[in-house]
């Protein structure tokens, strides 16, 4: 039998469902910032074209998760299927080894692997950078268009705005109402008939020019009304400072420096040497979800698509809370930020050859464990 016609034949089945697996991962995981994202639109009069480009800023780090989930479940499903159609046994019937089904399975992995590779080291750098800097110009950029009737704006760092009327042509409002707690000392509510709104999108601020209103204010027993007929009040838009970065903004060289920099604080240091493991750890993953996902896929023969989706989430949450566990016990310095990363990876790359080594020896898990109790027992 022509084996390339069985390596692109396999490699199709998991390309395939891979494509499908990854668009539904992302899906799932963008639509978390969907609803703040869309309300941009609603709410500020963000362009849809800005916002498709804050998704887009975003997508490199739920790919470096989902390549690897979607990998795990397309290997699942298409050997499932195989093996519920029969034409595994087919193949076998033909002289084909299991040793032979892992070639394509390993050469898509490596695509998948060298994929993810490059979003974790190029593309989550620059897509958390941009999104962070691009969030605060268009807060400075929009600042005014946030304005709405008859709702309370308090997105403006101490101040909430209430607005009668808003005719966001002229940025003229009516019967304004401000709570200015700034200043926790002396805080300030002001009243006005009506106002100007203009944005200064360089410096990030927001002025409002009030006339015909008052000022009340209260400090412990003193109380003091000012009137005036105009009163230009400026507010913090978005940050003239550049946005403060953290390890996940850092590209790979930045990581290994601020590691071993001293001047650092080791919790910081900690945090840098773990996510610059997890960089890599993450595109490895690709490799042992393959190894443990083919035999668990040749053994679902009747259990169907249901089945195997289900497997998938329950390793991925297994696999993801250990993670998560040992992640924040290696940045509290519990344990080396290597063996917290990598430990996971380890774990499940030993029972995917384990599984691996029964299933070409057609053996399943519970009949070696049999084996295993009734031999303990014998000595």
């Amino acid at each position: 039998m022509n084996h390339r016609i069985i390596n692109r034949y396999l490699m199709r089945e998991i390309v395939g469902i891979f494509a499908l697996g990854l668009t539904i991962f992302t899906l799932v995981l963008l639509m978390g910032r969907m609803v703040k994202l869309m309300e941009m639109v609603v709410a500020n009069g963000v362009p849809l074209a800005e916002v498709l480009r804050l998704i887009l800023l975003l997508l490199p780090s739920f790919l470096v998760l989902t390549i690897p989930m979607a990998f795990l479940l397309a290997v699942l499903l298409a050997f499932g299927r195989l093996s519920n159609d029969n034409e595994i046994t087919v193949l076998k019937a033909c002289g084909l080894s299991l040793g032979t089904l892992l070639p394509p399975v390993l050469l898509t992995a490596a695509a998948a692997a060298l994929l993810t590779l490059f979003i974790s080291v190029v593309a989550v750098p620059w897509g958390n950078t941009g999104f962070k800097q691009m969030t605060m110009d268009v807060a400075r950029k929009y600042a005014a268009s946030a304005i709405r009737e008859r709702i309370f704006r308090d997105d403006l760092p101490g101040i909430v705005l209430y607005v009668d009327q808003y005719d966001e042509a002229r940025r003229t409002m009516q019967r304004v109402m401000i709570q200015d707690s700034r200043d926790p000392e002396r805080p300030l509510t002001i009243f006005a008939k009506s106002g100007l709104v203009s944005s200064d999108e360089v410096n990030g601020v927001l002025r409002i020019l009030l006339k015909n209103g008052s000022i009340h204010t209260q400090h412990k027993n003193d109380y003091r009304l000012v009137s005036f007929g105009e009163y230009l009040l400026t507010a913090e838009s978005g940050r003239s400072t550049p946005p403060v970065r953290t390890e996940l903004d850092l590209g790979i060289g930045e990581l290994q420096r601020g590691s071993r920099s001293p001047q650092l604080a080791p919790q910081a240091r900690l945090k840098m040497a773990t996510e610059l493991h997890s960089r890599f750890a993450f595109p490895c993953a690709t490799f042992v979800f393959a190894i443990l996902a083919l035999p668990l896929g040749l053994s679902n023969r009747r259990s169907g698509k249901g089945s195997g989706f289900t497997i998938s989430i329950l390793i991925l949450l297994v696999y993801y809370v250990l993670l998560s566990f040992l992640r924040t016990l290696a940045e509290k310095g519990g344990i080396p930020p290597a063996l917290a990363v990598w430990l996971p990876n380890l774990l499940f790359l030993a029972i995917g050859l384990l599984l691996l080594r029964l299933a070409s020896q057609e053996m399943t898990l519970k009949a070696a464990l049999g084996r295993l109790f009734r031999s303990g027992r014998a000595a």
